[in-house]
């Protein structure tokens, strides 16, 4: 399907806290991503996109229950893993409890974006869900914590079915207009879409 900037707009507001809270009260793994094979190759691809070995410190919003968490910490020294809702911190911490590198906190974005300063970043499956002025606050945020020389990666779901929605394409439209990126690695197929970027020096 042939898409255009601007053909969708971010929802009006943020999805809300208690929506994400339901599903997880309803399902341990709402979208079952530690057992489905489109996940789990989403997962390796998006390890295999990182440009370099190792890095120091990484902040990963969104985590859900922890499983790229874990691919993570095997190319990190700290990985800082958060999400919104309580439910999935406490799962993602006792899926990372044998990697001391990992923290899991509970966290909202913009408000909840950590202090300190990270050279990857990788936020999968939540911008689409922000407002454009919590979407806008989150990427202003998220480079403002990205070292010089630093990796943010991006990798969403994208909707080829159904036209005018607000997806991984509009998504990362909106990360790449974000000032102070440049492109790196870019990967799309019939199911997701991925960027890394890096922050100018």
């Amino acid at each position: 399907m042939t898409r255009a900037a601007g053909d969708a707009a971010p929802p009006e507001t943020s999805v809300s806290l208690d929506h994400f809270t339901g599903l997880y009260l309803a399902k341990d793994d709402p979208w079952d991503i530690a057992v489905k094979w489109h996940d789990r190759r989403k997962f390796a691809v998006t390890v295999a996109s990182l440009p370099r070995e190792h890095y120091r410190r990484c902040y990963e919003p969104g985590a859900s229950v922890g499983t790229l968490s874990r691919m993570l910490a095997e190319r990190c020294d700290e990985v800082l893993a958060t999400d919104s809702v309580e439910e999935a911190v406490q799962l993602a911490r006792e899926n990372t409890a044998d990697l001391p590198n990992v923290t899991v906190e509970r966290a909202e974005l913009p408000a909840g974006l950590p202090g300190g300063d990270f050279d990857l970043i990788v936020i999968g499956d939540l911008l689409y869900y922000l407002s454009a002025d919590d979407l806008a606050a989150t990427l202003t945020g998220l480079v403002q914590r990205l070292e010089p020389g630093g990796d943010l990666v991006a990798v969403h779901f994208r909707d080829r079915e159904n036209g005018g929605t607000y997806d991984g394409f509009n998504a990362h439209a909106a990360l790449a207009a974000t000032p102070g990126l440049e492109p790196v690695v870019h990967h799309e197929d019939e199911w997701f879409v991925l960027d890394v970027l890096r922050r100018h020096p």
